[in-house]
């Protein structure tokens, strides 16, 4: 039986999509949804990580549910050279 969860994908076109989870009880993965095997390359030197999907789960398991709308360019924000969230930047615009 499937473990479904929203998930918000994509940054130029955002989707909300429902994908399947790992089994959180697994006892071949302990939830993680599969194993990563490095490798090395001809010098016994690390080349890489592989990854190897658990039978608990199916990462291509998954249904778009709703194509997000895009914001019109009028209320897009501005770049303004500073960082919108640093403390003691307040924004004059409504509500106040």
């Amino acid at each position: 039986m499937p473990r479904l969860r929203i998930h918000v994908h994509g940054w130029t076109r955002r989707t909300l999509i429902l994908t399947d989870t790992p089994d959180p009880d697994c006892a071949n993965c302990e939830g993680d949804g599969g194993f990563e095997h490095d490798y090395g390359d001809h010098t016994g030197e690390y080349a890489g990580t592989e990854w190897e999907p658990c039978d608990c789960w199916n990462e291509n398991r998954r249904w778009t549910l709703l194509t997000l709308p895009r914001r019109p360019r009028w209320l897009r924000r501005r770049d303004t050279g500073r960082d919108p969230w640093a403390p003691g930047d307040y924004s004059d615009e409504p509500p106040f």
